[in-house]
């Protein structure tokens, strides 16, 4: 004897709201892109389906994830899907319920509001060449392993390269304003490389920096990120001006090598955070040695300038800044890079995967928000 015909509806129904976006992370059901589902007499159900937009790169993704749940509710002898496109107004529609607001609201940057509980790290280095981008993509990679939710703003305009070190190949999609950003390994990510032709060069004066910046944080739909993590230019110019301003919340992590000129110029890009009034988290090492086959240490660049960056931010700031780690120098993380895949992910058990863990580790914190929350303060005198 078949169910009910109503019991089979719901079913589908419940069925199609397991289902996410690929882009958005959320259900299909909540997003109204569910226009239709319907089942005939041979079980075979009907779903009707509005994309965000034209040609979405994820179609297949969505059709194979509608077919498996659909698929799977007793009675259901088949799926076909048939897709459309939202209108303008449906578009419209969804982003006023994403970013929760009337579709005429200016654009905030989430992780800027009082009630954020995203930790914000601002991969600084006084200059180029010390493995910056390197330490933040295998940063981002171990944190979204861990189980975070984790985002990535490539804000090093002139030298993008975290979508080659992360393999993302993907373009981002808009929805009218709304940019969702492509993700890999777990970690969405946006680039001005995305927006360029091929190699092309991006010559740009402050204000247009300020504004891709204040673009990446504001106008893409990042969701409810644990960790936002922006790798920045080397030196103390423009970028780290405008990311104080954007987001004066964000916590600095200093990035030098042993060598005593790196370290110098290191804690410059450290200091800075005097003027801005940012926390500087701490303090990562990298290249601290090359390990030799016989297990002896040849420090290729010097000793000591992890440390030393630290000890002098310390007092400079009159705050604690501790050496959070010493990343080993080993080719398996350029070739990591080169290949897309992080070290953490391709090789964990390296010793520069393990060191780049544990530095993770200490990062893997989530900001709690004091919203709603008692602060115990009493009046004075009670």
């Amino acid at each position: 004897m078949s169910a009910p015909a109503n019991t089979v509806s719901d079913a589908i129904q419940a069925a199609l709201a397991t289902v996410n976006d690929p882009e958005i992370r959320r259900p299909i059901t909540e997003l109204g892109m569910v226009r239709s589902a319907e089942i005939g007499d041979d079980g075979v159900v009907q779903v009707e389906l509005l994309l965000t937009v034209a040609g979405c790169p994820l179609k297949e993704k969505l059709r194979s994830d509608i077919t498996d749940a659909v698929g799977a509710v007793p009675g259901v002898t088949g799926v076909e899907i048939e897709f459309g496109v939202m209108s303008p107004e449906q578009r419209k529609e969804l982003q006023t319920k994403l970013r929760g607001g009337g579709t005429d609201q200016e654009p905030v940057i989430p992780f800027a509001q009082p009630g954020s509980r995203t930790r914000v790290y601002a991969v600084a280095s006084g200059k180029g060449g010390v493995g910056k981008s390197s330490v933040t993509v295998n940063l981002a990679a171990a944190l979204a392993a861990r189980g975070l939710s984790v985002g990535v703003v490539d804000a090093d305009i002139y030298g993008h390269s975290v979508p080659r070190m992360l393999g993302t190949e993907g373009r981002p999609t808009r929805v009218e304003d709304m940019i969702m950003p492509p993700e890999s390994h777990g970690v969405k990510v946006i680039s001005i490389g995305m927006f360029t032709p091929g190699n092309a060069a991006v010559v740009w004066r402050g204000p247009m920096l300020h504004r891709a910046l204040q673009q990446f944080l504001a106008d893409v739909y990042w969701g409810d990120l644990d960790v936002l993590l922006l790798d920045l230019p080397p030196g103390t110019g423009d970028v780290a001006i405008s990311l104080a301003q954007l987001l004066p919340n964000a916590e600095i992590l200093v990035v030098t090598t042993p060598q005593t000129a790196a370290a110098e110029v290191a804690e410059r890009a450290g200091a800075i955070a005097l003027q801005t009034h940012q926390r500087v988290v701490g303090v990562i090492e990298n290249m601290s040695w090359l390990e030799l086959p016989d297990g002896t240490r040849m420090e290729v660049f010097g000793a000591g300038g992890g440390q030393t960056v630290a000890d002098s931010l310390t007092k400079a700031i009159g705050a604690q800044v501790p050496l959070l780690g010493q990343i080993p120098l080993d080719t398996r993380v350029r070739e990591a890079g080169d290949e897309g895949n992080p070290v953490v992910l391709a090789e964990p058990a390296s010793p520069a995967a393990a060191a780049l863990g544990q530095v993770a580790d200490r990062l893997a914190v989530r900001r709690e928000s004091l919203l709603g929350k008692p602060l115990g303060l009493k009046p004075a005198g009670s």
